[in-house]
């Protein structure tokens, strides 16, 4: 069976042990002056030490604090430097405080070496909807290429070794695409892991804090050997109680087993016909490889895949143009030059010119997902469509969601249109394997004249574990006959993030 999955996979008929640690000195005047000429380059970073003058003397430090440094994304509030997100709304817009996440770093030896570029508030997959600019891809020397987005510039950060660690926030995909664009190693929490408090909100029930890095060890340690998951932050509401993430963690296995007893779960429906055959190749040997190391390979189906993109451009957009209903040149924004309009004037005015192209077009929808005539159609049946995301990943995991009660699932649940061969029935998985993204970086001159339905279709592999809350990781690996990496994305059980880390240090070696 798992031979005859390789070949399927392989076909063109689409269906629709870790070493320590090391430390990195504090970043020197000549090492900040490289990152900023770096950034002339790539403009990866919208600010640095250097160009702010950080005078910020550290705060006091764990016992078991290790020097690194560390890229911050421009949504996430740090006191040093302004946080604009982007966008000419928020111009040099002074951090009143330190977002949590930036502060439980800092006690663990961060040295913040600068602000990163990104889409404008998070919304956008090349990292081109910037006040500052389109951010480059390294990878492409000759041609200015898409380095993916949100958070393209903590991917690239990473990526020239500006950085050990860069924080990014992932909604639908903007660590993991940045991380397949480039390269890097992008992680997405399980959703309520890391606090949000300090993070300029997109969408709050889909944002999260997530890390980047050139490997899986830095941001693994990070995470569990300095005991950051257990951390619940009483001022984000979102943030999980320390009594749930006793009982979650009590839920799910603290190591990973020899990979004979692990089903690697391969979801036909990502097997679609936009993939670039390069990336099909990588994953099919990626499964290969897993299975000669003893891994089980088993076909899943995750019906609800098709409808995951459409719902989660509904729901996106929807909490987005209520979370930015506070620009309005008053409270937050920038005002026209000599404009002395009140009311609906001024409030148009200052959206008007604060805010860029794509952020007006997902306030607009958004708007209209929310209005009376469209809540119904929308809004409530994207929501639906969410929870049945949520179930399918549910149904296919071994392990059950640690949230919930478990639940039996009848197989009638599945599409109709799946195969009865593809129906495992009790046969559950422990993990997926499955592209970061459906296509190589395109060139930015490409991007421009890609129409908004394109540009979406990026986010159509990330998306669903986005929407069901669960940990997934993007790693690298070589793709024949291109000169960019695949991005191969490993995806786990709500909370299962410390194996689904380990396995994907485990893949990324095997496929180097």
């Amino acid at each position: 069976m798992s031979a005859a999955l390789v070949r399927r996979l392989a076909s063109k008929a689409p269906t629709c042990g870790i070493a320590r640690r090391s430390s990195i000195q504090l970043a020197p005047h000549a090492q900040l002056t490289a990152i900023s000429c770096r950034s002339l380059n790539y403009n990866h970073f919208v600010g640095s030490r250097e160009a702010v003058g950080d005078s910020s003397s550290p705060p006091p430090l764990r016992e078991d604090a290790k020097p690194f440094t560390l890229a911050v994304k421009d949504n996430i509030a740090t006191a040093s430097f302004p946080t604009q997100c982007a966008s000419h709304i928020l111009s040099s817009h002074p951090s009143p405080f330190e977002a949590t996440i930036v502060r439980q770093l800092r006690v663990r030896g961060a040295t913040i070496v600068g602000k990163t570029n990104m889409d404008e508030f998070g919304m956008g997959s090349h990292s081109t909807n910037s006040v500052h600019g389109a951010v480059k891809n390294p990878l492409a020397e000759d041609a200015d290429v898409s380095a993916g987005g949100s958070s393209g510039g903590s991917a690239v950060a990473v990526r020239l070794g500006d950085a050990e660690i860069a924080l990014g926030t992932d909604t639908g995909g903007s660590i993991r695409l940045p991380a397949a664009y480039t390269g890097a190693v992008g992680y997405k929490p399980s959703y309520g892991m890391i606090s949000r408090f300090g993070v300029v909100p997109y969408a709050n029930s889909l944002d999260t804090v997530g890390l980047l890095s050139n490997e899986v060890k830095p941001i693994y340690d990070l995470i569990f050997g300095t005991g950051l998951y257990t951390e619940h932050d009483p001022n984000d509401p979102t943030s999980l109680q320390a009594t749930s993430r006793q009982r979650c963690s009590e839920a799910s296995p603290s190591s990973l087993p020899n990979l004979s007893e692990i089903n690697i779960g391969i979801p036909i429906e990502y097997n679609i016909s936009e993939l670039e055959p390069s990336i099909r190749d990588a994953w099919v040997d990626a499964a290969a490889k897993l299975e000669s190391m003893g891994a089980q390979l088993v076909p899943i189906s995750l019906p609800s895949t098709k409808e995951a993109l459409c719902a989660y451009y509904v729901l996106a957009p929807a909490e987005a143009s209520s979370n930015l209903a506070k620009y309005d040149g008053v409270r937050y924004g920038v005002r026209g030059e000599g404009s002395d309009a009140v009311g609906e004037t001024l409030y148009s005015e200052a959206r008007g010119s604060g805010f860029g192209e794509e952020v007006k077009r997902r306030i607009l929808l958004g708007t209209y997902s929310l209005s009376s005539e469209a809540m119904d159609n929308y809004f409530i049946q994207a929501q639906k469509v969410r929870r049945m995301v949520q179930k399918d990943f549910d149904r296919v995991f071994k392990l059950d969601n640690p949230l919930y009660e478990p639940e039996q699932f009848d197989l009638s649940d599945m599409a109709e249109a799946t195969g009865m061969e593809d129906k495992r029935g009790p046969l559950q998985v422990d993990f997926i394997l499955c592209p970061t993204a459906p296509t190589f970086p395109p060139r930015l001159d490409e991007v421009q004249g890609q129409t908004s339905v394109d540009v979406y279709t990026n986010d159509v592999f990330t998306v669903p574990a986005s929407l069901a809350g669960l940990p997934a990781v993007s790693v690298p690996a070589k793709a024949e006959g291109s000169r960019f990496p695949a991005g191969l994305q490993v995806i786990g059980q709500y909370w299962d993030d410390k194996r689904v880390l380990l396995l994907a240090e485990k893949l990324k070696a095997a496929m180097s």
